[in-house]
């Protein structure tokens, strides 16, 4: 039983073997969106407002911060995002970069237990970001690739991830707050990448005994119906032992997908989150009717 327990100033959320699966929303990240990059590099964060407040509603528990712009002040474009979006949700975050002196600028204003994002079995990144990691005692996503790169093998991948668990036991950084990432494929350019992702995260549960995440839509990259293959994917990757991802909660049939695994795996009891979405509204005036009817019986 292993639990990753991340907070803000007032709220935790905790990923975990036997949890409900944990939506970290991937939208606040400027990669890919020109116009948010943009605005983000002049210090217009309207985006990033509407982009945190629609994603809470949407059902994410935490929201990844990504503010990698190139030939921008990243540290200062990252810590600046990270306080307001505390400023309008109590969800905990996800600090995202690339840059250790980013993580390291928005880590120093983050208030409550972060989730960094990430390191990876490079010896200059173990080096620099666990002792990060350690000092502020927040959690940290390890990528499970090094200096030889990306393996296809996911034996390789698998030993990579020992590594960087074993080496934050040396920081004094518990396996409870390593969450790994095992790297997931794009099924369209290696056809049996799904059933290697599968084993992989079971292995990642049984022998390292470690929560899990990804990036979800990763896995249908280049294919038609990609929101379909992502809920495909995300339901067996959670029967498979996976605890939380990194996707998009505006995209309808991926949650569901995970809302309707959380039922089959027993973690949303008397499916009350299940119902509490999916069930249709009472026709107008039919809850008074059924009040006065159960009053009248009781009468």
């Amino acid at each position: 039983m292993t639990d990753t327990v991340l907070s803000s100033a007032t709220k935790e959320v905790v990923i975990g073997f036997d949890r409900p699966f944990v939506i970290i929303g991937e939208r606040i990240n400027p990669t890919g969106r020109k116009l948010l990059a943009a605005e983000m590099k002049e210090g217009d964060y309207s985006r990033v407002k509407s982009d945190t407040l629609a994603q809470i509603a949407a059902g994410a528990q935490m929201l990844d911060v990504n503010a990698g712009i190139p030939l921008a002040d990243e540290p200062r474009i990252l810590a600046e995002a990270i306080q307001l979006v505390q400023s309008l949700t109590d969800a905990p975050l996800s600090i995202d970069s690339s840059i250790v002196a980013a993580l390291q600028a928005g880590l120093e204003v983050y208030k409550g237990k972060a989730l960094v994002n990430s390191v990876t079995g490079e010896e200059d990144r173990l080096e620099t970001v666990l002792p990060l990691v350690k000092k502020h005692g927040a959690a940290v996503v390890a990528i499970s690739n090094d200096e030889t790169g990306i393996s296809e093998d996911p034996d390789v991948r698998f030993e990579v991830a020992k590594k960087i668990v074993q080496r934050a036991q040396d920081y004094g950084i518990s396996p409870s707050d390593v969450v790994v990432d095992p790297l997931v494929m794009p099924v369209g350019a290696i056809n049996d990448a799904g059933r290697q992702v599968l084993r992989l995260i079971r292995r990642l549960r049984e022998e390292l005994k470690v929560n899990t995440t990804c990036g979800a839509s990763n896995f249908s990259f280049g294919l038609p119906n990609r929101h379909g293959m992502n809920a495909s994917f995300l339901s067996m990757a959670i029967g498979a032992g996976m605890t939380s991802a990194i996707t998009n909660p505006l995209h309808e049939p991926e949650m569901a997908a995970v809302l309707g695994a959380n039922t089959v795996m027993g973690v949303d009891p008397n499916c009350t989150e299940w119902i509490r979405k999916y069930r249709e509204p009472a026709a107008e005036g039919e809850e008074g009717r059924r009040g006065g009817r159960r009053r009248r019986r009781n009468a």
